[in-house]
């Protein structure tokens, strides 16, 4: 599940699809806010560091304060305290060893630098990889693919026929990273401006790709005219439109109870999900090319994304 903007619904029908299909495992990769475990409340069994990359550390013992590094670092990461001590801002350091390279006295070197953690969990449903991305790193693409990395093992040692992936937002390196050779994605849309334009946006970064999707109009009834205009596009780029989640109050009900809406009787946007879900399992079972159904393993292991 992808959108091109945040707030379409892409977590809350991830979830509900999480609950109705069988034999899978749950990946969210919406590393930067994720909130897959609000609704799904998972037990953590296994938290593992996640090294996003290097960062510079001067070594005060051997450091002769003559300014080089300071001098030679173009991203001014590089201060000097009040005693005349130079130390690195770990926040603008990108680890490009140039200061490395200069310090005349082997005073710099680069060290492994912790950006988030990865989670290993189990929910009611299913179980789930998660992870978390610390606050000011920037290298969300990279710790999706672990998380997606880690999905798979799970699915392999536990023959689980599907991975579920609730996307990050937004058309950049995370939602690439997470799209890049799954078997089919549904691109969630909401009828407004915004949405249209940003779904626009992701459907030309999947085009590119080549991945086989559909979308999904969520809360489709409250901008008839936007939603005209997203299956007029659909229909002129030949997308398949997967359904329309009406505006339902319940949706709201089961976030804060935190369960799938799916689960709430009476819910309209219950019933549309499950129409949903019935026509995405007639296309995973019978509608996709068979290099498509095996290149997730493949392409998973090959992509990498540095940022």
């Amino acid at each position: 599940m992808v959108s091109g903007k945040g707030g379409t619904g892409k977590t809350t029908l991830a979830s509900s699809l999480a609950f109705l299909l069988e034999n899978h495992v749950i990946a969210d990769c919406d590393v930067d806010a994720p909130n897959m475990h609000l609704i799904l409340n998972p037990s953590v069994e296994k938290e593992e560091e996640f090294v996003g990359g290097k960062k510079a550390v001067i070594i005060d013992e051997k450091c002769i304060r003559c300014g080089v590094c300071g001098n030679i670092c173009r991203f001014d990461a590089i201060y000097v305290r009040d005693d005349g001590s130079y130390y690195v801002d770990e926040f603008a350091c990108e680890g490009c060893s140039a200061c490395v390279i200069a310090c005349p006295t082997n005073a710099i070197e680069l060290v492994d630098e912790v950006a988030g953690s990865v989670y290993t969990s189990k929910t009611k449903v299913a179980p789930m990889v998660h992870a978390l991305l610390r606050p000011g790193e920037e290298t969300s693409g990279k710790l999706v693919a672990e998380v997606r990395k880690k999905a798979l093992e799970v699915a392999k040692s536990e023959k689980k026929d599907y991975v579920v992936i609730d996307g990050a937002p937004g058309i950049g390196c995370p939602v690439e990273s997470t799209v890049v050779g799954v078997t089919y994605v549904i691109v969630v849309a909401e009828p407004t401006s915004s949405g249209l334009h940003d779904m626009r946006r992701i459907v030309e970064v999947l085009e590119q790709l080549r991945r086989n999707f559909g979308v999904v109009i969520n809360k489709y009834d409250i901008n008839m005219e936007k939603t005209r205009d997203i299956k007029n596009f659909c229909d002129v780029k030949g997308i398949r439109i997967l359904g329309k989640i009406p505006f339902d109050e319940k949706v709201q009900t089961a976030n804060v109870m935190g369960i799938p809406v799916v689960k709430v009787n009476g819910s309209p946007a219950a019933l549309e999900i499950r129409r949903i879900y019935r026509e995405l399992l007639k296309i995973l079972e019978g509608g996709l090319k068979s290099e498509d159904r095996s290149s997730f393993e493949g392409r998973q292991s090959r992509f990498t994304c540095e940022r």
